[in-house]
């Protein structure tokens, strides 16, 4: 079995969202004002195409098991991009594939001239921001930036 860390590719669209819908389903939070309901959700392939952002896909023998990203999100301060749509399918959680995609992740965005990484998340999702605490996020007391998730109730951010 071959752990594959990749770019996003066209054909990732559909297992992308399964993954991502499903995960926010899973913990039973909002649907609404969240990536759930965000018409991007299902053209990540196109979304990332915007400069200064990169998607990148966790696979093994073809089966793609999530992913996450950095996206230049609106209003947020200079030199900071945004950790999106970062989900695991069950599966592939706690065996460290999380950990692998985050360092992919924050090594992108410093190599894209950013300084810091912002994130927004819910506290149903103990494991995921655990993960974020160990990786060096720092809570904020309010959200940073435009990102159209209003629902998120706790807001993050990493110097690079």
């Amino acid at each position: 079995m071959a752990l594959l860390i990749r770019e996003i590719q066209p054909g990732d669209n559909a297992a992308l969202a399964a993954i991502i819908r499903s995960g926010i389903e899973e913990f039973g939070v909002p649907l609404e004002g969240t990536a759930h309901s965000d018409p991007t959700t299902d053209d990540l392939y196109n979304l990332f195409k915007t400069p200064g952002s990169r998607y990148f896909v966790a696979e093994e023998d073809s089966v793609i098991l999530g992913g996450g990203g950095i996206y230049p999100t609106a209003g947020l301060p200079a030199g900071c991009a945004e950790l999106v749509r970062f989900f695991l399918a069950p599966a592939a959680r706690r065996k460290g594939l999380g950990v692998k995609l985050l360092v992919r992740a924050s090594e992108a965005a410093q190599h894209a001239g950013y300084t810091s990484l912002y994130l927004e998340s819910f506290p149903e999702m103990s494991r995921a921001v655990a993960l974020y605490e160990r990786n060096g996020f720092q809570y904020l007391p309010a959200a940073l930036g435009n990102s159209g998730h209003h629902a998120c109730t706790i807001w993050m951010l990493k110097t690079l």
